[in-house]
């Protein structure tokens, strides 16, 4: 079993899949606090699920697409196991975690979209450097950024590490914190090989939850 807080249909907003009609699997519980979360409500509350019922609600919406999100949906351990039963089935899986727990139990069929957290998200703390050995082709990095300083030291990190050349790598501006077009404008000054990601989600529905 495992705590959800909802399983919901909509348009993937973020990530190589954006605009795809997905199914969204949100675990609840976060070991985070980022200043720019927009799903505390999934920090606390939810309801047991078997595995069976979560996988018949997913094939009821008839896409391939399943996203596993959260909170933080690796902090409940057996998370590990709907990633495998999922691709089992033949859906086309991705994870979104924070990349404070360790991503190495996460099936590798599972595109793991990992965020590195910036200065700014006040999690910077955080980051398990670990993760970024376990990292394939299959899989993407992402960074929110908040400001210039964390555009600067994300750029710091794509450099000296090579992240490009592990994986796509997203950066993305903070919801309300940043002008989106600031961000393409440095991204494009400094030709960093990263793909700008925008909130899709947002710019179609705002902050409504279950979107």
């Amino acid at each position: 079993m495992l705590k959800i807080t909802e399983i919901f249909h909509s348009l993937q907003g973020e990530a190589l899949q954006a605009g795809l009609p997905t199914v969204f699997i949100r675990l609840t519980g976060c070991p985070l606090r980022c200043v720019y979360c927009d799903s505390e409500y999934a920090f606390y509350g939810g309801r047991w699920m078997h595995f069976d019922d979560i996988l018949a609600e997913v094939r009821r919406f008839e896409t391939p697409y399943v996203c596993v999100t959260g909170g933080e949906p690796l902090a409940q351990k057996r998370c590990a196991e709907l990633l495998k039963r999922l691709c089992d089935e033949g859906f086309e899986v991705s994870l979104e975690t924070s990349g404070a727990v360790d991503i190495s139990a996460a099936d590798r069929r599972v595109s793991r979209v990992m965020d590195l957290k910036t200065p700014g998200s006040g999690e910077e703390l955080k980051n398990l450097w670990s993760n970024l050995d376990d990292l394939g082709a299959n899989d993407q990095i992402k960074f929110v950024i908040c400001s210039r300083a964390d555009y600067e030291w994300a750029r710091t990190q794509l450099r000296e590490r090579g992240l490009d050349t592990v994986c796509e790598v997203l950066f993305s501006p903070a919801w309300g914190q940043i002008e989106p077009r600031d961000l393409a404008e440095w991204i494009l000054e400094d030709r960093l090989p990263v793909r700008l990601q925008l909130q899709l989600h947002k710019l179609l529905w705002g902050d409504v939850p279950g979107k």
